[in-house]
């Protein structure tokens, strides 16, 4: 008898279901692989999640249809983890195992399976992770031991330095797993593991890879060839064999949020998976986030910093410019209203090699900020983000719509609000006037650049689209700071610091003349993190401020999103902790239309840390209970959403 995970996402059938086997499927249709079975009257695909002597079920059981080859695609490790992950962010196991596991291509399934018993060459004779105190004692843990970091990584080659910690695990026998924001970073960190480590025994895996060859790379994991994976969102779940050490890099990004149900994090994964295992986990990056400090805090991990000597050498020069208002005297430097010491500092920097200018993208949501000190305006009920009321109105909370009638700020006392100014100012044809004759690139949108040369030029790109320039910019502008800053978002200081630091990680060090100016007031938290470069600081006190306001990571929050019927519905079917709390409704932020056309609408409720775990499980039951009345209506349920506007 077979117990069969069959791909039926609905919630109130979310269980393993008992098939029996012929005795010609008996020896095929082991753990891991996959079958077809009648259900419901249909055939629809399944993988067995174990062998079983007999069956709870009083009634008659069907027999399996047909096994699809014998190839094991779902490991024991990897289906505890995504039982794990489905109960956690209130899911399915199905939706779950479409994340996991790749489409398969029997063509690739059938080729001659590879030795797995390739040498690993030596270590290269260049510098371990000097740079940090511990890391040396890191690498030594690596080989045997499963050392739990949050690591500030310095400016410089980012990539070989996780390739090193890579390569100890490696050489110790175990498998290493490498999780990176996008597929530019896939190509930097799989280049660095290959002189690491050679190529035979690395693999990426992407989203732009054809099915042949995506399922071709995942049978190499699986089968134990490949020892050292690295790739995108999707490959935390790569069947890596005795996996010793799991690496998150940038874990702030918004591409490590799965966009599809059960919309789960990377992060959130890896910890759960590197507890399950018992391997190692590396959170690194420029940026330090506040999940990632209450790890810290917890006792469950560890901070590996750089000494300040590192720091003060690595790290270009940063200043602020304090105000906007304070522009160059040059008119074309004033029509781009670049302030006077970024359009020196861009200035000077062109004599010495390419400049960059970081940019904030168009669209984000139009924000509050007290009118005084300039903090971010929030809700004095529930902690959200306050915003513009149409018209004449008051403003309103995004979170749970209470109208702001009576505000004062909690920084200064001060109760005017102003807005902040939504849009990108500074357009390349500016700075092109601002600087005649010089070369002017972009990068962003559709059209990302890898590399700019060493020649002067003016190189304007959106976060994370800047490109590499051989030996580092000479200067970086980071222009309009407030609208990082002031976005109506829990994480925008965060993401403020993160998009900040990584286009400053790519400026020459200090020593070697590199310049940074945020275009943003150096009194706000987010800019001294960054003109100190202490990631760390500026965690650790987002992780203070959201315990105050009683925010994730401090508490878990679920988003509830559908037309109205179907969210009350919902809510009053929940058996919530006690404790918890339900802000809203207000309109959803992606709003679209039900059947009926009636516009959707969000509530949030909020529990306890402590309660997460019985908030997830009340809203799988409320969701089981409306999917086995097929209740009309659709409610996306998002636990603990990376974008919480």
């Amino acid at each position: 008898m077979a117990r069969v995970a069959v791909d039926v996402p609905l919630a109130h059938l979310d269980r393993p279901f008992d098939y029996l086997l012929t005795a010609a499927q008996a020896d095929a249709a082991q753990p891991g692989v996959r079958l077809r079975v009648r259900f419901a009257g249909q055939l629809v695909d399944g993988i067995v999640l174990e062998r079983a002597e007999r069956s709870d079920h009083d009634g008659k059981l069907a027999f399996v249809e047909r096994v699809l080859g014998s190839e094991p695609v779902l490991t024991a490790d990897v289906a505890g983890l995504a039982r794990a992950v489905a109960d956690r962010y209130a899911g399915t196991l199905a939706d779950v195992l479409r994340l996991a596991v790749p489409p398969r291509h029997a063509t690739a399934e059938r080729a001659s399976r590879p030795d797995p018993t390739t040498a690993v060459p030596q270590p290269a004779a260049h510098p371990g992770l000097d740079r940090y105190p511990g890391g040396e004692q890191l690498i030594a843990e690596l080989a045997a031991g499963r050392p739990r970091r949050v690591w500030e990584v310095l400016p410089g080659d980012w990539p070989a330095e996780l390739a090193r910690a890579a390569g100890a695990t490696v050489r110790g026998g175990r498998g290493v797993l490498v999780v990176v924001p996008d597929a530019r970073d896939v190509a930097r960190v799989e280049a660095a593991l290959v002189a690491e480590l050679g190529a035979a025994v690395v693999v990426s895996l992407t989203a732009d890879l054809g099915p042949a060859e995506r399922y071709r790379r995942f049978l190499a994991v699986s089968r134990g060839v490949a020892r050292a994976v690295v790739g995108t969102r999707a490959a935390v779940w790569a069947p890596v064999q005795r996996l010793g050490l799991v690496i998150v890099w940038d874990d702030g990004d918004d591409l490590h949020a799965e966009p599809r149900a059960p919309y789960c994090h990377v992060r959130e994964v890896a910890v759960l998976r590197s507890h399950r295992v018992g391997a190692g986990l590396l959170l690194a990056g420029h940026a330090v986030t506040a999940e990632a400090a209450q790890l810290v805090e917890s006792g469950w991990a560890a901070y590996l910093e750089p000494d300040a000597g590192a720091r003060r050498r690595a790290v270009a020069s940063i200043r602020a410019t304090g105000t906007d208002d304070e522009l160059a005297d040059d008119p074309a430097a004033r029509a781009a209203r670049l302030p006077t010491i970024a359009w020196r500092a861009a200035r000077d920097g062109l004599r010495d090699g390419p400049v960059l200018v970081q940019v904030p993208r168009r669209g984000y949501l139009p924000g509050l900020a007290c009118e005084r000190c300039r903090t971010p305006a929030r809700c004095t009920a529930c902690g959200g983000p306050l915003t513009l009321g149409p018209g004449d109105r008051a403003p309103a909370c995004r979170w749970c719509g209470v109208v702001a009638t009576a505000w004062s700020c909690r920084v200064c006392g001060g109760e005017a609000l102003r807005a902040v100014v939504v849009g990108v100012r500074r357009t390349a044809e500016e700075l092109g006037r601002a600087f005649p004759g010089v070369p002017v690139k972009t990068s962003g949108g559709s059209t990302v650049l890898d590399r700019v040369d060493e020649r002067p030029a003016l190189v304007i790109a959106t976060p994370g689209a800047e490109p590499l320039a051989p030996g580092g910019y000479s200067a970086a502008v980071l222009l309009d700071g407030w609208l990082l800053v002031s976005r109506p978002d829990l994480r925008a200081g965060e993401e403020a610091v993160r998009r900040w630091m990584g286009a400053a990680a790519l400026v020459r060090g200090a020593a070697a003349g590199g310049r940074v100016v945020v275009v943003a007031p150096g009194e706000l938290r987010p800019v001294q993190a960054l003109v100190r470069w202490q990631p760390r600081w500026h965690a650790e006190r987002e992780l203070e401020d959201r315990r105050s306001l009683h925010l994730p990571p401090i508490a878990r929050m679920a988003a509830l999103t559908g037309v109205p019927a179907a969210v009350s519905e919902l809510l009053s079917a929940l058996d919530l902790p006690p404790g918890a709390e339900r802000f809203g409704p207000v309109p959803a932020l992606r709003p679209t239309a039900g059947s009926d056309g009636e516009a959707e609408e969000r509530m949030l409720v909020r529990v306890p840390r402590g309660s997460g775990a019985q908030l997830s499980a009340t809203l799988k039951a409320a969701q089981a209970g409306r999917s086995a009345r097929k209740a009309p209506g659709v409610v996306r349920v998002e636990i603990d959403p990376v974008v919480l506007a």
